[in-house]
């Protein structure tokens, strides 16, 4: 009699634990989303000053640009358009470096924005607002400098 009750109190916790860990699953799985573009903007620099702070001091700046999450804070990055190109989602992948800098910013636009790529040019020089995935880094193995990459991209502005 008193095994009984013990496994059918065990199986209820276990039960009890099964739906709780649903709905809390379920709870954030239908997190509203984050909309970039209708937040404001925490910082604006251009893609030469990011760069730098990068390659100066990638903890630093992963400090100063990611919440305690690991959240990217909202970036308007201006900088002259080296290379547009497009990603295997088919969305639009501007590159902003100037002529003497190691690397750039690679802004990965969203199928939404996309469209405002096709009025810009290499050369030209635009803002653009979006969250940063990752800094500019030296890699030693290749030789070579990797960029700063930003998704959810969106231009601001052209000049």
């Amino acid at each position: 009699m008193n095994r009984k009750k013990i496994i059918k109190f065990a199986a209820l916790l276990i039960g009890l634990s099964i739906i709780t860990a649903g709905a809390i699953g379920f709870y954030m799985f239908n997190q509203p989303k984050r909309d970039v573009q209708a937040t404001k903007t925490d910082f604006g620099f251009t893609a030469s000053q990011i760069v730098r702070e990068y390659l100066t001091d990638a903890k630093k700046a992963n400090i100063k640009y990611l919440d305690e999450e690991g959240n990217s804070k909202i970036l308007e990055i201006t900088g002259n358009v080296s290379n547009i190109s497009e990603d295997y989602n088919n969305q639009k992948v501007v590159l902003l470096k100037s002529d003497h800098d190691s690397a750039g910013v690679s802004c990965t636009f969203t199928p939404e924005t996309n469209a405002a790529v096709n009025q810009i040019k290499p050369g030209e020089t635009i803002v653009v607002k979006g969250i940063i995935r990752s800094g500019a880094s030296y890699d030693k193995n290749l030789g070579m400098y990797e960029n700063v990459i930003m998704n959810k991209c969106k231009m601001i502005l052209t000049k």
